[in-house]
């Protein structure tokens, strides 16, 4: 049950393709109109905006993953902003959050998942693989199991907590504005924005603790 009816629809698309390409052309248009309105002094209204985010992720990027975690800045920047926008859309009274279809989630955890281990052979070559077999190549039989257990159950937690928390949002949402003779509007978009900036903030952040592990893991083997 969604807040209100849906106002994009195409024949035989699912819902959250539908939404997911328009968070996608959302951003393409905030992108160009932002760079039209460019300026290199007093900065205003999209171009603030790109800025604080992009400093507040360059400055997390450089905490968790070194100097060398910036080249990975594109990835990182499009993950968050795209989830983001998804996050938001569920706010607009006619449109619907991609991020609340399980089959979004679980594209996004798996676009970072590829990326941890492509990152890691990236940065170390097929040494990277290493890891897997623990510290004593006695400890592999044991080792081999729990590590590629521990590595597949990432995309799963990434997908079903995006996934989960925003559903759980939407149902919320519904059960108060079922109440909103008596709670106010205000506190109830206050608290969908909140989920929304946290949920999309958490997935990018724990996508980068896998990027820098992997990254790590590369200069440790390195260095052993």
């Amino acid at each position: 049950m969604k807040e209100a009816p849906l106002l994009l629809h195409i024949p035989n698309v699912p819902e959250h393709v539908t939404y997911a390409w328009f968070a996608m052309a959302v951003l393409l248009g905030l992108a160009v109109a932002a760079r039209a309105r460019l300026r290199k002094s007093s900065p205003t209204g999209l171009q603030n905006f790109f800025e604080v985010v992009v400093a507040a992720l360059d400055d997390k990027i450089e905490e968790l993953m070194g100097p060398s975690g910036k080249q990975y800045f594109p990835l990182i920047a499009t993950l968050f902003l795209f989830i983001l926008v998804s996050n938001l859309l569920g706010l607009v009274p006619g449109f619907d959050s991609p991020t609340a279809n399980l089959n979004t989630t679980a594209a996004l955890a798996l676009v970072a998942f590829s990326a941890t281990h492509i990152i890691g052979v990236k940065e170390h070559g097929l040494s990277y693989f290493k890891h897997f077999v623990g510290p004593m190549p006695l400890l592999a039989p044991l080792m081999i199991p729990i590590e590629i257990i521990s590595h597949l159950a990432r995309p799963i937690s990434l997908s079903f907590r995006l996934f989960g928390n925003m559903v759980a949002k939407h149902q919320l949402l519904l059960a108060l504005a079922a109440l909103s003779a008596f709670v106010p509007t205000f506190p109830v978009l206050a608290l969908g924005l909140f989920v929304a900036f946290v949920q999309a903030g958490v997935f990018t952040l724990l996508t980068m603790l896998y990027l820098a592990g992997a990254i790590e893991e590369a200069h440790g083997n390195e260095h052993h």
